[in-house]
């Protein structure tokens, strides 16, 4: 922990710094807010990744789409690996897709997302009136009527739901562990960084949805 916060101090300074900005834009507006100035934060980072996050997104949606196809190479030749690898690269050939290409953009974006992890986990709050959001007597505390941490498990499940293969058993755990195992660390965790993951979650689940919508749409026109 320590040398990934020690790394990725320079980007957890600017992070912090832009917060402060955003915070002093929302105090001229009349309603000085850092609860405001991280849920406009973690919007700007989002909208900043999103054309990383459409490739990777397009990228795992074409391989739930080649899946049944992947499975069929699979079993008809699992005693002959050597051809099974040849059928598996032709189909991706063919299909144009590249396995690896939805890795890329989330090793982009990890370094960000870890450095708005660090800005928000060791962020002071200039006063304790500063550190209050709505129900939230402190955003440097874990939120006391567990709201945040629902939100964050629930917006976690809908969120990998809609990218998950429902049809792998693994990816089937996955979407129902996952979301248990974050709104479980989001008790403790201060509510600040859970508000944040859930800002983060619905911005993703509302641009998979426009991502998927404009592909389904693309599709139809194809075929009309």
């Amino acid at each position: 922990m320590g040398f990934f916060s020690d790394l990725l101090s320079p980007l957890e300074s600017l992070l912090q710094f832009v917060l402060g900005v955003l915070y002093n834009v929302t105090d001229m507006a009349g309603f000085g807010s850092y609860g405001v100035a991280i849920i406009l934060l973690t919007i700007i980072i989002k909208a900043c990744l999103y054309p990383l996050t459409a490739k990777q997104v397009n990228s795992m949606k074409a391989m739930q789409e080649l899946a049944p196809k992947l499975k069929k190479i699979q079993e008809k030749y699992k005693d002959n690996p050597q051809v099974m690898q040849q059928k598996v690269a032709a189909l991706y050939k063919e299909a144009g897709v590249n396995p690896l290409a939805g890795c890329l953009p989330l090793l982009i974006q990890m370094p960000i997302l870890m450095g708005m992890y660090y800005a928000l986990f060791n962020f002071t709050y200039p006063s304790p009136e500063a550190a209050q959001f709505l129900w939230l007597p402190s955003m440097s505390e874990a939120d006391p009527l567990y709201i945040l941490p629902v939100l964050s498990a629930a917006t976690t499940y809908f969120q990998t739901r809609q990218t998950a293969d429902s049809s792998n058993p693994q990816m089937k755990i996955m979407m129902y562990v996952m979301p248990l195992f974050i709104g479980w660390i989001s008790l403790t965790f201060p509510s600040g960084l859970v508000l944040y993951w859930v800002t983060m979650n619905v911005c993703q689940i509302v641009q998979q949805w426009w991502m998927y919508r404009g592909r389904e749409s693309g599709e139809k026109a194809k075929e009309a």
